[in-house]
This record gives structure tokens, C-alpha cells and sequence, in this order.
């Protein structure tokens, strides 16, 4: 008889879970809440101009490919992936600008000319890099911790590595300029992770970057998310759109069915949650649901983010697919975005280019962006978004003009902000966190939420609150680690 299985949410964990139980025969249903797939990959289509709302970074595509050719078929069908280079422009408010790139020699003279000891630092780093992605990538990213014996038997590699350490910790040991720390360091921040808290595993996204290399979709993320759906549909999945989740039904202490609020009710065999955990925590209705919910409220979650997509008319020679604008600070503003309760008057800033990869994006002579700020989440900031918001969207604006594209005010057409409120209402995410828990050492593998439930066996975990954690890798290495597991125990 074919098991059936219900998976919520089809941001890019719960897709590629989805890939992989169908591809095993297990008869899979997907279930969103938006009116479109992705999740938190949503995008927007306005005055022709393709708006992605979420990751816009897409590395390792080995991990990608994996899901179309479990099947034998092939990902370029469906999905094309350009190379982005530079991988990121870095500028500080001095002027300087920091091409990370994949070519070492213009690398290392552009590190020389800030730091000359500092080049064979950078060496060391990138071995120091390569260690902690065998360990913590390659050997555990797709392994589910379900209990304490699995983290003890992962110390020693992680002690090895110094994993207690903060990535900015350990950079700062193999480089000493400060504007090369932030360089090196800031990468935590796309995952939602605090550089100077966030463990020294993370380094490894320095590997993942070097060898796999940085890549756009053709037509933005949403085509990805798209290609994989397609992928989908054609092994025979169905996907449930705007429809959401209302309570997983548990019977003799199993879920045993999902129900939606259009009324609509199925039983599975087994039931996965790509959604916001604690939310899910609270659809579960038995004890366990309650009282997981309360014990991860406790818990620390990763910032929001407020994203400004706009567009403009001409295009912008010269400049690359992401640049990254650091502000005058870096740990004391790193501190307001986690811990602090209000706006920062500085902020660092992610500029999303997609019209410089890809012109298609936008209309003829015409630009695509946006730009985001981390910013903390409801739950430390208590801001009153529909009154902040424009106001913050304009100073985040002017700063770029100052910085980034002079004119800008006077070519701007289409403008639009999304920020904690609507993490929140629309993305139903507790405290409007962009992605879940922080990945904190204490919050990460065995410490962080379960692939699969230790109390409901037929419940199981995908996407950025579980093991490993957020990024596109991350949550598609979940997937491979609760695929593993749900098809196992649906074997049985």
C-alpha cells in the first residue's frame, strides 16, 4: 500500500523534501499558505519588474542538482544557474571597496594593499575554512542529531576546530585589519547569525563559496523555486496553494491528519513541517504541542530584516550583483540588531542587484533592487511598523544615494518595504524572525529543533529551525537528513 505524507510550507526545505519522498514513491502532498510556492522565496511581479522576496545568494548547486538526478533526470531542464562574480563588492564609509572574489591572486592583492601580513593569514583561514566544512558540512550537515550520544560522538571534531569560538573570534586570530575581520566575518548574517556569537562551524560557508562557486537563477530565485516544483508535479506530487494549516490531528499519540481553513482535512502516515517550528508547535493539538511551544518561546531567535524592492529608470554600469555596505560600526550595531530595542540610525546594508546577471528582471533600460537592513525582531524592538516604516525606508534610501547610487531619488519609479510585521502576519513567523532560532552552539545540531519529533513519531522537521539551519545548503541539507529518516520509518 503507498504511504502518504503531508509536508507544510514549500519554502526550499519542504520542496526539496518533498523531491525526495516522491522520488522514493511515497505519495507526498504540499501545503501553502501563500498563493504561491517558496515560502519565504516568494517574489512579486510589478510594473514589469521581478521582485525576489528572499535568498537571493544560491551556493553548493551540487546539493540542488542531487534532487533532480535521484531520478536520473537533470536540474538544466528546468532550472538555469549563472555565476555570479564578484561574489560580493564590500565598501566601507571611507571608500574602500573589497571585491570578494574567486581568484586568488586579485584577492590577495587587494588584501595586501590593506594588510600585507595579512595574505598569508588569509591563507591560513581558508584551511582553517576547508577543516570545518569537512567536519561540519560534508560529514554532519545531512546527519540528524536525535540525541545527545550523536553531539558527543561530533565533540572531538568540533572541539578540534574550536567550535565554542565566534567566527569573528577566529578570523580575527589569522587576520588582524578590521575592515578584513568584517570581510571575512559577515557572513553569518545571511543566515541569521550574530559574527561575533554565532560558532566558528560557519567559517566553512568560506569553502562552500570557494569551490562551488556563487550563482543566480535565470528569472530570479522564484525560478528555482519554480524548477523544483515543476520537478515535483512531473514524479507526481500535488501541491495545495493558499490554503493554510490549522491544526495537525494526533490519534494513540500519532499525527494522523492535517486540516486547513478552507475546511479542507486529509490523514497521512506521516506529516512534516517546513513552517515556523513554534507555530507548527502550536497546530499540534496534544500535550507535546504546548509544551514544546512554550520551551521554544524561551529560546533566542535569529533578527528580522527590513527590504525595500525597488526599481529605477536606466540601468547602473559597473555595478555588481551584491554589494555589502558596512556602516561606521560593527559590533556595537551588531549588538542593537540582536539584543537592542530600537531602529539603528547606521546600518549595514545588503544591495540586491539581479539586473546586472540578469536583464530580464526589469524592462528595457530599466533596474531591479533591493536593499535590506537587519533589523531586530518584535520581540526586542517594540516599533510601530506602519508609522516606522516609510520613515525608515527613506532614511535607508538617502543612505544609499549618499553611497551607492548617486541620483537615485530623482530615476526611482516602483517602491515597496517588507519588514517584521509582515515576517509576521504574512510569513506567520514567530516574532517575525526571518530565520527561526539563532544558530548560536547552544542552539545548533542536538541543541537545535529535532528532524524528527522525539515524542510524535510521525512528525518530522525541514527548513531553517532544524538541523543544520537556514541558507539554501542548510535547509536542503535538512531535507536530505528527514528524508532519510521518513523513509526509513515509513518503510517499516
Amino acid at each position: 500500500m503507498t504511504r502518504r505524507a503531508a509536508i507544510i510550507g514549500s519554502g526550499f526545505g519542504g520542496l526539496a523534501l518533498a523531491i525526495r519522498l516522491q522520488s522514493a514513491g511515497i505519495a507526498t502532498t504540499v501545503i501553502e499558505a501563500r498563493d504561491k510556492p517558496g515560502g519565504r522565496a516568494y517574489f512579486w511581479e510589478r510594473d514589469g519588474h521581478m521582485f525576489d522576496a528572499g535568498p537571493t545568494v544560491i551556493t553548493d548547486p551540487a546539493c540542488l542538482r542531487e534532487l533532480w538526478e535521484l531520478t536520473g533526470a537533470d536540474m538544466n531542464r528546468d532550472v538555469e544557474l549563472i555565476p555570479v562574480e564578484p561574489f560580493y563588492r564590500l565598501s566601507w564609509p571611507d571608500g574602500t571597496t573589497f571585491d570578494y572574489l574567486n581568484d586568488d591572486a586579485v584577492l590577495e592583492e587587494q588584501i595586501h594593499s590593506l594588510e600585507p601580513a595579512d595574505v598569508e593569514g588569509y591563507r591560513r583561514f581558508l584551511r582553517y575554512a576547508a577543516g570545518v566544512y569537512t567536519e561540519g558540512y560534508e560529514k554532519l550537515g545531512a546527519v540528524p542529531f536525535l540525541d545527545f550520544k550523536s553531539m558527543l560522538r561530533a565533540a572531538p571534531q568540533l572541539a578540534r576546530y574550536q567550535a565554542w569560538r565566534s567566527v569573528y573570534s577566529v578570523v580575527s586570530s589569522f587576520v588582524r585589519n578590521e575592515k578584513l575581520r568584517q570581510a571575512l566575518s559577515f557572513h553569518t548574517l545571511l543566515v541569521g547569525g550574530n559574527p561575533m556569537t554565532t560558532s566558528a562551524i560557519y567559517a566553512l560557508i568560506h569553502k562552500l563559496e570557494r569551490d562551488g562557486g556563487v550563482w543566480f537563477a535565470r528569472g530570479g530565485t522564484n525560478r528555482l523555486v519554480a524548477g523544483m516544483v515543476r520537478h515535483f508535479e512531473r514524479l507526481g506530487g500535488t501541491l495545495r496553494l493558499g490554503d493554510p494549516v490549522k491544526q495537525i490531528a494526533t490519534a494513540d499519540g500519532r499525527a494522523s491528519a492535517v486540516t486547513t481553513r478552507s475546511g479542507w482535512s486529509e490523514r497521512f502516515d506521516a506529516v512534516a513541517s517546513n513552517a515556523d517550528v513554534v507555530r507548527t508547535y502550536d497546530m499540534l493539538k496534544s500535550p507535546r504541542g504546548s509544551q514544546a511551544a512554550v520551551r521554544l518561546r524561551k529560546k533566542r531567535f535569529s533578527p528580522s530584516l527590513f527590504v525595500i524592492p525597488f526599481s529605477t529608470q536606466g540601468e547602473w554600469p559597473g555595478l555588481p550583483h551584491h554589494t555589502i555596505l558596512f556602516g561606521p560600526r560593527y559590533g556595537e550595531l551588531l549588538k542593537e540588531i540582536f539584543r537592542g530595542d530600537k531602529l539603528a540610525e547606521d546600518p549595514s546594508l545588503y544591495v540586491h542587484h539581479p539586473t546586472a546577471t540578469d536583464p530580464s528582471m526589469a524592462p528595457v533600460g530599466k533596474s531591479t533592487f533591493y536593499a535590506l537592513a537587519p533589523v531586530p525582531h518584535l520581540g526586542h524592538a517594540s516599533v510601530d511598523w506602519d508609522r516606522e516604516g516609510p520613515a525608515y525606508a527613506k532614511r535607508l534610501l538617502s543612505i544609499l544615494e549618499d553611497r551607492l547610487l548617486p541620483g537615485l531619488a530623482g530615476r526611482l519609479d516602483t517602491v515597496f518595504h517588507f519588514g517584521p510585521q509582515e515576517f509576521e502576519s504574512e510569513l506567520n513567523s514567530h516574532l517575525g524572525s526571518a530565520f527561526s532560532l539563532e544558530p548560536m552552539l547552544t542552539q545548533s545540531a542536538w541543541f537545535r529543533v529535532h528532524n524528527r519529533d522525539d515524542v510524535i513519531p510521525n512528525l518530522y522537521f525541514v527548513g531553517a529551525g532544524t538541523h543544520p539551519g537556514a541558507g539554501i545548503p542548510g535547509v536542503v541539507g535538512s531535507a536530505k537528513a528527514t528524508a532519510g529518516l521518513m523513509i526509513e520509518d515509513l518503510a517499516t
